[in-house]
């Protein structure tokens, strides 16, 4: 289970001091690729249609603008996020005029059973992945709230095949993460935790099956960048 404990370090992590800083520091350690991932996943994404989309964990909007750029007219995106500094920065953007923000942590959701034609998680999943049974219920959540057939989309750090490249990844994570992230941000322990959290995350494989015990059906993924990151989708039967 999700503890108080956990909710407040979260909020903490994504405090104001983080917000301002964190789409610039996004860019700076990836390299740029975090935007072209994320609108690579929005396309995948939009491909599925329905008219009501839902970005979970949406931190400053990046992924719920993306998805608003391609949605059809007469779509409605929710964007939902536990930290209240990072939908704010979301909200003041021009884009996000047209997008409903919304406070919850995702492991309550209230929305209704089959609410959404597609639910989306980006650079978010480590952050609800306490435990692999957290995990697959914080899965099943968002599988409960799409439609019969609506679509799942994860983008997120993954695991390179490759041993070699593996750990060339792991060792770029150790020496740059925490240092450049903190020294940019103000916040060392936030991205410790993002230092800490990379390496440990699932393969795909491993991300693919988690999906399925949550009841997600055909359930594919994409490697992206020789594996350090990966686009699932799967749909709900």
């Amino acid at each position: 289970m999700r503890s108080a404990s956990t909710d407040t370090f979260v909020k903490n992590t994504f405090s104001p001091r983080v917000s301002k800083t964190y789409e610039l520091v996004n860019r700076i350690l990836t390299f740029g690729f975090d935007a072209l991932w994320r609108r690579r996943a929005a396309r995948i994404a939009a491909a599925g249609g329905g008219t009501k989309w839902a970005d979970m964990c949406t931190g400053t909007g990046d992924m719920a603008l993306c998805l608003s750029r391609l949605a059809p007219e007469g779509t409605s995106i929710h964007a939902v996020d536990l930290s209240i500094p990072m939908l704010l920065k979301a909200q003041r953007k021009p884009e996000a005029r047209n997008i409903l923000f919304v406070v919850s942590d995702v492991n309550a959701l209230e929305f209704p059973d089959g609410s959404f034609d597609l639910v989306t998680i980006s650079f978010a999943t480590r952050n609800i992945s306490l435990n692999r049974d957290v995990l697959a219920k914080s899965f099943a959540g968002f599988c409960r709230i799409l439609k019969p057939g609506g679509l799942f989309v994860n983008l997120e750090t993954s695991q390179p095949s490759s041993v070699l490249i593996r750990k060339l990844y792991h060792f770029y994570v150790r020496l740059f993460v925490k240092p450049a992230g903190g020294l940019i941000s103000g916040n060392y322990p936030a991205y410790a935790y993002l230092a800490y959290t990379i390496p440990r995350f699932y393969t795909p494989e491993e991300l693919s099956v988690i999906m399925r015990e949550a009841g997600f059906k055909n359930v594919t993924h994409k490697k992206l960048l020789f594996g350090v990151a990966a686009i699932h989708q799967g749909t709900k039967g």
